[in-house]
C-alpha cells in the first residue's frame, strides 16, 4: 500500500491496538487473535523482545491485509530498521524530526506523538500524517481531544492512552480519526493465561462500538 493508502485505512478502521507483550510468539500470537476479531491493522511497540524480526513475520504472514506498524520508536535508526521489517506506519511517544525525515525517505506514514497544543502543531506542520495524543488521558481524554480539535480543525488526531469499550465511542464523536489502545483490549492477566481467544471477542467488540458511535454521527450531521 501507499503511504496515502495506510493512512486512509487506519483512519477506516479506527483502531490501532498496541500489542505490548513480553515475548515475540506472544507478540505475534496476539496479533493473529485481534485479526480473527476483524482489526485489520496492529502496532508493535520496540519495547516487545525481538521486535524487528516480529515486524518482518506478521508481515510475512498478513502482507497487505494487515496495516502493521512500528511504535515506540525514537530515533531514525530505528525507524529505518522497522521499514525494511515491514512496518508501513510509524508511531512515536514523541516528536522527533529524524524520525519523520526517515519515514518520509522510505514513502512511510509516520505519527508522532505530542500532548501540549504547541507540540501538535509543531509535529504536524513538520510533515506528521497524524499527530498521536499521547497519554490523552492524563490530560483530561475526551475532554482534552474536543478543546484541541476547536482551534486545530485541520490536524488529524489519534488519541492514544485510556481508551476502554465505554469511552471509544465519545472519543470518535469528539473529532479523533483514531485511537490506539493498549490494556483494554490486550490485557496481562489474559497473556500469562494464555488465553488469546478473548483478545478477539474484545476486537470484534470495540469494531462494532467504532461502527456505532459513526452510525451516531451520520445521523447526526445528516
Amino acid at each position: 500500500m501507499t503511504r496515502e493508502q495506510v493512512v486512509s485505512a487506519i483512519f477506516s478502521i479506527g483502531i490501532v491496538p498496541v500489542v505490548r507483550t513480553g515475548s515475540a510468539e506472544s507478540a505475534i500470537r496476539c496479533v493473529q487473535a485481534i485479526h480473527r476479531g476483524g482489526i485489520r491493522a496492529a502496532e508493535i511497540p520496540m519495547t516487545v523482545p525481538g521486535a524487528v524480526h516480529v515486524l518482518e513475520k506478521i508481515a510475512d504472514q498478513f502482507g497487505d491485509d494487515m496495516v502493521l506498524g512500528a511504535g515506540t520508536v525514537l530515533d531514525g535508526e530505528t525507524a529505518r530498521a522497522c521499514v525494511l521489517a515491514g512496518a508501513q506506519f510509524i508511531f512515536a511517544p514523541c516528536f522527533r524530526s529524524e524520525t519523520i525525515e526517515i519515514a518520509k525517505r522510505y514513502s512511510r506514514a509516520v505519527m508522532p506523538g505530542a500532548l501540549t497544543p504547541t507540540e501538535v502543531v509543531t509535529a504536524w506542520e513538520s510533515g506528521a500524517d497524524a499527530v498521536r495524543i499521547l497519554p490523552c488521558d492524563a490530560m483530561g481524554g475526551v475532554r482534552y481531544i474536543r478543546s484541541l480539535r476547536a482551534p486545530f480543525p485541520h490536524i488529524e488526531m489519534i488519541a492514544t492512552g485510556g481508551i476502554t469499550l465505554d469511552n471509544i465511542g465519545d472519543y470518535v464523536r469528539a473529532g479523533a480519526r483514531a485511537v490506539g489502545v493498549t490494556g483494554a483490549l490486550i490485557d496481562s492477566a489474559s497473556l500469562r493465561d494464555g488465553n488469546y481467544e478473548v483478545f478477539a471477542v474484545r476486537a470484534s467488540r470495540f469494531m462494532e462500538a467504532i461502527r456505532r458511535a459513526r452510525e451516531i454521527l451520520h445521523e447526526v450531521s445528516a
